[in-house]
């Protein structure tokens, strides 16, 4: 209160020797507003520190009588806006309905207030892979027809660690039988021994149907599994599906399962021998899957490195990085965890 007087004071000193008033208070850093309602309550504050409980509050008896409706066998499932009606339905008032709820949530049992609660799903298990055919990652998706509504499966399989299409196949339903037979076929065409390769997916029926975990099981092939909901758990795939119906010559729509075939045929191709992959330095999925992208990485550099020499004046710094990449994660943990290496395949 000396303090508040003190500066009405001053400001009434500044405004006598013909300073503006809201100037004077915007000085102090006041507002003209604030300097008036001192002068009228003679500093005083006029804000109420009297905490007022509301009369009609309920006793604790009642209190803990409506908790225990709340909480009988009949109506713990269900919410205060169900409760209401249903008492009132048996000739019972207890409360209003934001009453129940407020008693809930001091409770804290207004969410999840059955004896179960939401299953939680961990994460999948970090996986690094350090060399081709340690693992894949696969996936179906939509191709639109020009029939509204019909839509043919694209099956696709690739390898995390060259971004080859190793696998894929186009389909008119979804079903663990063609997975399981793709799976198979892209096995024995790559040479997989047992135990030599981790399978990521999503939770689809057709990833976790019989016929395709018994072909997981029969292939030594390890699963790995996403999270339900959870897109980012399987990056690699999705990539791949966007680079699939956003490069320049996708058609759209497809008139038949055939030229959907075709289609895909020209564009695998294409992705694994002509498109230079920007998170493998720039080569394509086939030279990498095979091995021959150090050297071409190597060669790259050393023609940065007689560029520089030959025009040092152009350079401000290193040259750009064309070290080969040695190691590919799948669902990394933040900070220091540990990653699952798979072994090198033979």
């Amino acid at each position: 209160m000396e303090e508040r007087r003190k500066v009405i004071s001053l400001i009434n000193e500044a405004h006598n020797a013909g300073a503006r008033l809201d100037h004077a208070c915007k000085t102090l850093g006041l507002s003209l507003r604030t300097i008036q309602r001192w002068r009228q309550n003679d500093c005083g504050d006029q804000r109420s520190l009297i905490k007022r409980h509301p009369y009609n509050k309920l006793s604790d008896t009642q209190r803990e009588a409506d908790l225990e409706v709340l909480n009988t066998q009949e109506y713990a499932h269900l919410a205060p806006s169900q409760i209401v009606p249903c008492l009132a339905d048996e000739g019972r008032y207890v409360a209003s309905e934001s009453t129940l709820y407020r008693i809930l949530r001091e409770e804290k049992q207004l969410a999840h207030r059955h004896a179960w609660k939401p299953r939680k799903h961990a994460r999948p298990t970090p996986l690094v892979a350090t060399a081709p055919n340690q693992l894949y990652s696969w996936d179906i998706s939509y191709l639109p027809s020009t029939i509204r509504g019909r839509f043919y499966y694209l099956y696709l399989f690739m390898d995390v660690f060259s971004r080859k299409i190793v696998g894929w196949q186009v389909y008119e339903c979804e079903s663990s039988h063609y997975a399981a037979d793709l799976l198979k076929d892209i096995c024995l065409r790559e040479g997989i021994d047992k135990d030599q390769v981790v399978l990521h997916s999503d939770n689809g029926n057709p990833m976790k149907g019989t016929a395709m975990l018994l072909m997981l099981q029969e292939l030594g092939v390890m699963p790995s599994f996403s999270r339900p909901t959870v897109s980012d758990d399987n990056p690699y795939s999705e990539a791949l599906f966007r680079t699939v119906k956003y490069v320049p010559h996708y058609p759209g729509y497809f008139s038949s399962i055939e030229v959907a075939r075709d289609y895909m045929e020209t564009f695998v191709h294409w992705y694994n021998e002509d498109h230079r992959h920007s998170r493998i330095r720039f080569v394509t999925p086939g030279q990498r899957h095979r091995g021959e992208d150090k050297a071409i990485l190597a060669k790259r550099h050393q023609v940065y490195l007689r560029a520089k020499a030959h025009q040092p004046e152009r350079w401000s710094s290193k040259t750009r990085n064309w070290n080969w990449i040695d190691t590919v994660k799948l669902n990394p943990e933040k900070g220091n965890s540990k990653h699952v290496v798979l072994a090198e395949a033979n």
